[in-house]
């Protein structure tokens, strides 16, 4: 392989392994894909410049087209033409999703899901970066240059998290740029000339030297040695290992958010209710006879984006811990109860689920805090996989009266001012006002709210919905009336805050089903979204406006009652868990795509178009077209031998092989009398020779002549006694082929290269066997030729118009 493109497919991979920071930010692999795509793109465009012998200038505009063109497949949308040439428009869009970016970035939570303007720049970045890795490490022959872009990938984790990061990503980026710099330094090294053994055995110049072996030994040891040294250092110790081994596990793709407490927790609920499967999350033991929903996350930030969550803050959890904000206990009536919660694996945050009101929490260490406007636990550099903890809290009771009594919240109050505020949308505002014109005080106005979402106003719950909460999705969402949790919760919230009431949105788990020993198994099925309200002097109120038929584990409450019941009684005992967990066809709701049984499976069709996510399409896409390059060469080279396999000719039997040793009677040759077709088969049968020695690195010079030419190969190859009688029978054929005129033709020349070929493969070494099928070095040189065949005609025909242009543009003399 030429040093030049072997160091230019180093360079390429190490780009790959220096990406691997960029796993700390997003919390799937899309970016995998499609980054590593763009980087196999530029390397292949790299590559082919340099194999026409292209100018620096040259490759670097093969590698910016390259990656112009992949970044126009994979995002240009419908803005290109045939998918892949960028329009003007496509470099409108590209701005789009930078600012789209822009904005990602401000609302979303590391690690952030696959959202398509950070998938944008992220591909962008490391398409860009094996650009400028490829030119210095290949073009400029300057490899330690190329740390400098690598160290900017890296860098950008270390901006994002405040605590330590794994030293994974970091080892893997290292051995990419060690393997870089060893490659560089091996092929100057080659470059002196050809090796030789302490025994005069020549060397192959791709075959590893000892100095390659002590490089790279040298680059472990340093490797182990730059992440050990630190521990030595007692105020380094902790803090780079921290995080070593610490299952992380968010979501489906494994990946969990290390620190500051923050998550983009409407993706994470929707991408677990869409799960097939059923993970047990937490199992609580309470004391309480009567507990509501658990709580782990509040969204209050709004924008035209929708809502999101905020930085919490808070002090570290106690014994002791703060009122909750708003709630009089005084004046509320409240139960104390204690509960004990264990976190399975499969939950992974830097949020822990407890009930509202915590009071007292005890099994943590100092790296967990509590947020009392919130209620929420969080941690900044730790997450909840495996814990065990115990916790006291209060359960408020409220009455309707006693809600409709509250005071209404002033401009003073920050709760007021800070929480219901929400962007005008004309449909919501119009909507909102209908409901409750004539209500009195503020708990009617919220009831008129909550019992529109109503199976009688035509609502359904439909987990296969479009996802989102921003106004132009509430707005779908109320003229659709179909979603799932997320929506109704969202929804709700948007028009309370349209009434100039504070709302906002609660994330955590229902009930679950019946307890085993005391003992609740909460489920992902049992994830749930829904609405707090601010009521003075009550705190935040919980309303959950999501069917309770599909909710499994649903807590109507007397202040907000089921409203598709057949009768609501206000105080009245709660329906059972069996009763609000049983969604089927004759619930009060109906079916229309209910994907949720009281069993927690899946049912009724599934959309492949829906539940699947782009980067799917995108990865199977793009391996059906890198499969397909990569069998391009290896059907070529089939259909080549299809085509020159010789039939037998008729014709009488012959001799004349004393000459070189080849039996008449053994190979049934034949003097023929159609002499065309005999040439055509034996050249045939010649040319599938050469094709072969060249397949397995066998010197091929097409000067000498085919008995030269055969007595070489039986020489070098070291062919065994039958394998020498079938070339030198090739030999023969193609010898009378060319130079009689009487050529000679046998059944046999198809079965001699079968048994020629047989015996190089066998005698090759593991990778030759390899390439010679899959990449057949014989159809490669012929490709290339014809390559340059092509520019140079190309060149000359264009140096030809160019004259002729001149000479009818050149003003002539008059004379």
């Amino acid at each position: 392989m030429n040093s030049r493109r072997h160091l230019g497919l180093v360079a390429g991979a190490a780009t790959v392994l220096a990406s691997a920071p960029i796993s700390d930010i997003f919390a799937g692999w899309s970016w995998l894909f499609e980054g590593g795509l763009l980087v196999a793109m530029v390397t292949g465009a790299a590559l082919g410049a340099r194999s026409l012998r292209g100018r620096l200038w040259a490759q670097l505009l093969a590698m910016l087209a390259a990656l112009l063109i992949g970044l126009t497949w994979l995002f240009g949308g419908d803005t290109a033409i045939v998918g892949l040439i960028p329009t003007p428009d496509t470099f409108a869009h590209f701005g789009s999703l930078f600012a789209l970016a822009g904005e990602e970035v401000q609302k979303s939570y590391v690690p952030v899901p696959d959202l398509e303007g950070l998938l944008f720049v992220s591909a962008l970045g490391m398409g860009s970066v094996a650009i400028l890795v490829d030119l210095c490490a290949v073009g400029l022959r300057r490899p330690a240059l190329a740390g400098l872009p690598m160290l900017a990938v890296y860098s950008v984790p270390v901006a994002v998290y405040v605590d330590s990061l794994s030293p994974i990503p970091f080892v893997i980026a290292s051995i990419g740029f060690l393997w870089l710099l060893v490659s560089d330094n091996v092929d100057r090294v080659r470059r002196f000339g050809r090796r030789f053994t302490g025994e005069g055995r020549g060397v192959d110049v791709w075959e590893p030297s000892p100095l390659a072996s002590a490089g790279r030994r040298l680059a472990v040891i340093g490797v182990l040695a730059a992440v050990a040294l630190p521990l030595a250092v007692p105020a380094m110790s902790a803090g780079f290992l921290g995080e070593f081994g610490s299952g992380d596990g968010l979501g489906q793709a494994g990946k969990g958010p290390r620190g500051n407490g923050r998550v983009d927790l409407f993706a994470e609920l929707s991408g677990r209710l869409k799960q097939a499967g059923v993970q047990d999350m937490v199992k609580v033991t309470t004391n309480d006879p009567d507990p509501f929903y658990m709580r782990f996350g509040v969204a209050d930030q709004i924008s035209g984006g929708g809502f999101a969550t905020r930085q919490p803050t808070g002090q570290p959890v106690s014994d002791d811990l703060p009122d909750p904000t708003g709630l009089d206990l005084s004046a509320v009536r409240t139960q104390a109860a204690t509960a004990r919660v264990e976190i399975t694996d499969s939950f992974a945050m830097p949020l822990l689920p407890v009930y509202s009101a915590p009071t007292a929490v005890r099994g943590l260490d100092a790296a967990w805090s509590y947020d009392p406007s919130l209620q929420i636990v969080y941690s900044q550099r730790a997450n909840s996989a495996g814990l065990s903890y115990e916790f006291d809290y209060l359960r408020a009771e409220f009455t309707p009266d006693q809600l409709r009594a509250a005071p209404t919240t002033g401009t003073t109050d920050a709760n007021q001012r800070e929480f219901s505020r929400v962007p005008e949308v004309p449909e919501v505002r119009a909507l909102v006002d209908g409901l409750i014109e004539g209500k009195a005080n503020n708990y009617d106005r919220v009831r008129a709210l909550y019992d529109y979402f109503s199976a009688k106003n035509g609502f359904k719950y439909d987990v296969a919905a479009p996802a989102g909460t921003s106004g132009a999705a509430i707005v779908d969402f109320l003229n659709n009336k179909r979603g799932f949790c997320e929506q109704y919760a969202a929804a709700l919230a948007w028009m309370v805050r349209t009434a100039n009431i504070p709302a906002r949105v609660a994330f955590g788990f229902t009930l679950g089903g019946s307890s085993d020993n005391g003992v609740r198994t909460l489920t992902n099925r049992n994830l749930h979204a829904w609405t707090e309200v601010y009521f003075s002097g009550f705190g935040w109120v919980p309303f959950d406006a999501t069917p309770s038929t599909y909710v499994v584990g649903s807590a109507p409450t007397a202040w907000a009652p089921d409203v598709d019941a057949p009768e609501e009684t206000p105080g009245g005992p709660r329906p059972s868990l069996s009763a609000n967990a049983s969604g089927g066809p004759d619930g009060p709701g109906g079916t229309t795509r209910d994907p949720i049984d009281p069993d927690g499976g899946v049912t009724g069709p599934i959309d492949l178009t829906e539940e699947l996510p782009t980067w799917v399409w995108v990865a199977t896409g793009g391996g059906v077209l890198v499969l397909a390059l990569l069998v391009t060469p290896a059907l070529r080279r089939l259909t080549l031998r299809r085509r020159r396999r010789v039939r037998a000719a008729v014709a009488s039997s012959g001799g004349g092989f004393a000459e070189v040793g080849v039996s008449a009677a053994d190979l049934a040759m034949t003097v023929v009398t159609d002499t065309d077709a005999a040439r055509r088969q034996a050249h045939a049968a010649w040319d599938e020779l050469i094709d072969t020695m060249i397949d397995y690195r066998l010197v091929v010079d097409p000067a000498e002549t085919p008995r030269a030419t055969v007595e070489r190969l039986i020489d070098t190859a070291q062919l065994r006694l039958d394998a020498i009688g079938q070339a030198r029978l090739l030999g023969l054929a193609e010898e009378r082929a060319r130079y009689s005129q009487v050529p000679l033709a046998t059944e046999r020349l198809t079965g001699a290269v079968r048994s020629v070929r047989r015996v190089l493969a066998a005698d090759a070494s593991r990778r030759v066997r390899l390439a010679a099928v899959l990449m057949p070095p014989s159809v490669l040189l012929r490709w290339r030729g014809a390559a340059y065949t092509a520019i140079v005609t190309l060149t000359a025909r264009t140096a030809v118009a160019s004259n002729a242009v001149k000479r009818a543009l050149r003003p002539r003399l008059v004379r």
